[in-house]
């Protein structure tokens, strides 16, 4: 019954990582379709007093709008679907539940037929650590396409700019960025741009896109540009000043990576040091280790343990995590 609980298992794991691989190289036709409903389903939105009642003007709300603590976590972690677009990977919230689960299964499999049996409640912390894998790589992928998009955003300032000054309204601005600029800025406008296209208001369009890429920076281009083309002025010079605004502060950032450099090594090593401490040890006097998971004050010596290290991770980031 054991066996074929495992052969159950290995099955549903290898199967759902063969899915979760091969919907990576899927094409993109549902892709388009999604993309081209929710344009159509935009298109409507054209008349100023329609766009007023259906959604919250830009500039009724701050610039900034990042939460802190407990709220920040929910507002960042739970809207999967939100996260899986701004990664840019093309993973559904489903397939990304699949690959979880795959993950966790193939761990806790291999690790129960691969560790000693005085370690199998150790299969426990192999799927705890192995399912959360693929959110994780989600979430890397995330940040860094949002890096990516901040530093691509003062060249594409400049080039809206200089296109404002040879005559170009601002929708042919906007188009010249999306085929000038490369993934995942460029994009990013071409979606703006064919939203115009369809009929929805320019300021819909950049309060859309400024909801799709959590960015400072683009919520004062997007305001500065709701401003403009209701009181007047020259857009093209404040253009230039949110480049340089967005310069300035990669500048900063810049810096203040080079001085929490060493906090951040520190944290690596005070963070790993322990659990490779663990191994060592574990190979060097076995019986002396065990005491941790025989003994009733040694599971909770190793349960604090445990403990204490997400404390200490956690202080190390709020030490280093400078905003800017």
């Amino acid at each position: 019954m054991l066996y074929l609980f495992i052969l159950g298992a290995v099955v549903l794991g290898a199967g759902g990582m063969l899915y979760a691989v091969m919907t990576l190289f899927q094409s993109g036709n549902e892709e388009i379709e999604d993309r081209l409903t929710s344009l159509t389903q935009n298109a409507g939105r054209g008349a100023a007093t329609s766009a007023v009642i259906d959604k919250p003007s830009l500039l009724m709300g701050p610039l900034d709008e990042s939460k802190g603590g407990f709220e920040e976590l929910l507002n960042k972690y739970f809207p999967l679907s939100a996260m899986l677009t701004q990664s840019g990977t093309g993973i559904e919230p489903a397939q990304l539940g699949l690959m979880t689960l795959a993950f966790g299964g193939v761990a806790g499999v291999l690790s129960f037929l691969f560790v000693p049996p005085a370690f199998k409640l150790l299969s426990i912390f192999a799927v705890l650590l192995a399912a959360p894998l693929p959110l994780v790589y989600v979430w890397w992928k995330r940040n860094k396409r949002l890096d990516n998009f901040g530093a691509q955003l003062p060249a594409a300032m400049d080039l809206m700019g200089q296109a404002l000054r040879a005559g170009q309204s601002l929708p042919s601005a906007i188009q010249l960025v999306a085929e000038q600029m490369a993934e995942p800025l460029g994009p990013e406008f071409q979606t703006a741009f064919e939203q115009q296209n369809l009929g929805v208001t320019i300021s819909d369009s950049l309060k859309d896109m400024t909801e799709r890429v959590p960015n400072l920076d683009l919520r004062f281009f997007a305001t500065a540009v709701i401003l403009q083309r209701q009181t007047g002025g020259d857009l093209a010079e404040i253009l230039d000043k949110i480049g340089h605004l967005t310069r300035e502060r990669f500048q900063i950032k810049g810096q203040i990576q080079a001085l929490t450099g060493e906090g951040r090594i520190s944290g690596i090593v005070l963070l790993g040091l322990p659990p490779v401490l663990f191994i060592v040890m574990l190979r060097l006097n076995y019986d002396y280790v065990m005491t941790l998971f025989e003994h009733e004050l040694g599971q909770w010596m190793l349960g604090g343990a445990i403990l204490l290290q997400f404390v200490g991770a956690f202080a190390i980031k709020k030490i280093i995590d400078i905003k800017v």
